[in-house]
């Protein structure tokens, strides 16, 4: 089952990876400038707070980041979540390097901003290293099991009573009888020189 909601994620991580994630890092690649500054610098070497265009695609490239850290860093998460678009990533960076002209005619909406900025990560192989930091979960064996969802101290106790002991007789428990009181309890405490 959870190598199925992995199969999910990584749809809507391939979907995400797609439309905000290219559209943002094609609007940071063309930046908006005024047509009197002459600096090469984006708002005139200014500030781009106020510039809410450019904040836009900054949260849309940070959120595709963000959702491909959680996917690739979350333990719980299946592999496949990261794993099957970093393939996707890698392989189309291949068939870029082997072929450039099928690579870019196999990018849907290239007339769109999104497949645009698709083709500019593909170009500037921002893809490519995408696609090597997504697939790292795939190599860890131990993200391809289910964890049992019980803390460490039943994992450590279940483990102590899986262990054979060497006691042959039972511990029997006894109550002790009450320690009678101190004299000096009743009254008054002693004086200490």
């Amino acid at each position: 089952m959870r190598h199925r909601i992995g199969i999910v994620l990584a749809v809507i991580m391939t979907g995400v990876l797609f439309f905000p994630g290219a559209w943002g890092y094609l609007r940071l690649l063309r930046l908006p400038a005024p047509a009197d500054q002459l600096s090469g610098l984006p708002a005139g070497g200014g500030s781009l707070i106020s510039e809410h265009h450019v904040l836009l695609a900054l949260a849309a490239v940070a959120g595709t980041a963000l959702l491909a850290g959680i996917l690739v860093a979350a333990p719980r998460i299946s592999p496949l979540a990261a794993g099957l678009p970093g393939l996707l990533l890698l392989g189309w960076t291949g068939l870029y390097l082997a072929n450039v002209r099928q690579g870019v005619d196999l990018i849907p909406l290239r007339s769109d901003p999104f497949g645009a900025g698709f083709e500019t990560m593909l170009f500037n192989g921002v893809l490519g290293a995408a696609g090597l930091a997504m697939i790292v979960p795939m190599f860890i064996p131990a993200r391809w099991r289910t964890r049992p969802l019980t803390g460490i101290a039943d994992d450590v106790f279940a483990e102590l009573e899986d262990q054979p002991t060497t006691q042959l007789t039972p511990i029997r428990v006894t109550t002790l009888a009450p320690i009678p009181a101190a004299p000096w309890h009743d009254a008054s405490p002693p004086d200490v020189p």
